[in-house]
């Protein structure tokens, strides 16, 4: 391992002076690309320097401690020392064998929440309504910005679906253990007997693709263009600014009709659909992974039941790794740091497990 770190830091020395070529400045795909890889090798570095401190401490400990040093005071601070910077290159040991693991390279990039009720009726539309509020008030807490791409709203003030992206650095290593069927057991508001009812809402987290890694020929579209349904007064009736995108070789369709501007509409159809068909191309390279292989905790698969909001008892559980809290209201406020902290360090464990079956 030690060796691998002094390689890597011969590498990142190298990629700090490449990044001040004005060769590679002036290619900003390449710019960015080399930025990514230099940033996420920068905390890997600075705990391999913390490593190499606590050796020499340690090693002129033991020096001292096997040199016939008389005097008794100073071989106990030697000893002291002896001791806590073996336990200080234990940690740091276990500490980087976690910062080596193989990083998800979307990790940094932003997001598309695709949010869409299932079972239920209204009550799962009004939940898909709690989700997206949840969603944007944990990224406003994080100093995030979001925008509402696209949605179906109810008249209850729910959605059959909606659709926003998320940027900020680091959004997908933080939300893409949220993809998957999410159970809600409550009251609703539109049950006058007062029993509780189970509703499904289906969310899906997708990597926002870039332009240039993601070239779709625009033979493969149909547009069509109609007039927008729903709230917007007259406007709405007089001008086609909807907009329905159809990729004709996967069957794919985004449709999107919030905005006055038929441009606008556009503009976010063609993000959704960028980003779904970029999932679709993931997931056929996940495929090819073997099994064993796979992150365990699970950040792809909707069909699974993932977690379950109960109301009636205000409590949340995470069926993937049993955690079980009780602070439903907190939670619902956008307060998710405890339960994403716990699935990203589930996985890690599950990947570090892995990384020794194989060794």
């Amino acid at each position: 391992m030690l060796e691998k770190l002094q390689q890597m830091e011969e590498k990142y020395h190298q990629m700090g002076e490449k990044l001040m070529d004005p060769a590679v400045v002036s290619d900003q795909q390449a710019y960015v690309q080399l930025m990514r890889e230099y940033k996420h090798m920068q905390p890997i570095i600075e705990k391999y320097h913390e490593y190499l401190q606590a050796q020499k401490n340690f090693e002129e400990a033991k020096e001292l401690l096997s040199g016939g040093e008389t005097d008794a005071e100073l071989q106990e601070m030697a000893q002291l020392e002896y001791d806590s910077s073996r336990e200080e290159m234990d940690a740091l040991k276990e500490k980087l064998k976690r910062l080596l693991l193989p990083k998800d390279p979307n990790d940094d990039r932003n997001v598309i929440i695709e949010i869409r009720s299932g079972a239920g009726g209204e009550e799962a539309s009004l939940f898909a309504g709690s989700l997206y509020r949840m969603y944007t008030m944990y990224a406003e807490a994080h100093g995030w910005k979001q925008e509402l791409l696209s949605a179906n709203p109810t008249e209850l003030g729910g959605f059959k679906e909606v659709s926003f992206s998320i940027v900020g650095e680091g959004a997908y290593s933080r939300l893409k253990y949220e993809s998957g069927v999410h159970r809600v057991q409550r009251v609703p508001e539109t049950e006058s007997q007062g029993r509780i009812h189970t509703s499904t809402v289906t969310v899906a987290v997708l990597v926002e693709a870039d332009e240039v890694e993601l070239e779709i020929n625009p033979a493969d579209l149909r547009i069509d263009v109609f007039r927008a349904s729903g709230a917007g007064g007259q406007h709405i009736n007089k001008t086609e600014s909807a907009v329905r995108i159809t990729h004709i070789p996967t069957g794919l369709v985004v449709e999107c009709q919030d905005e006055r501007s038929q441009y606008k509409n556009k503009d976010r159809a063609m993000k959704i659909l960028r980003s779904r068909l970029y999932e679709m191309m993931l997931q056929e390279q996940n495929e090819k992974i073997a099994s064993e292989r796979k992150m365990q905790v699970g950040t792809g698969d909707r069909s699974e039941r993932i977690r379950t909001y109960n109301f009636p008892q205000g409590r949340m559980t995470d069926h993937r790794i049993g955690l079980t809290l009780y602070r439903l209201e907190d939670i619902m406020n956008g307060n998710l740091d405890e339960i994403l902290d716990a699935l990203a360090t589930a996985d890690e464990l599950a990947r570090l497990a892995g990384q020794q079956e194989e060794a």
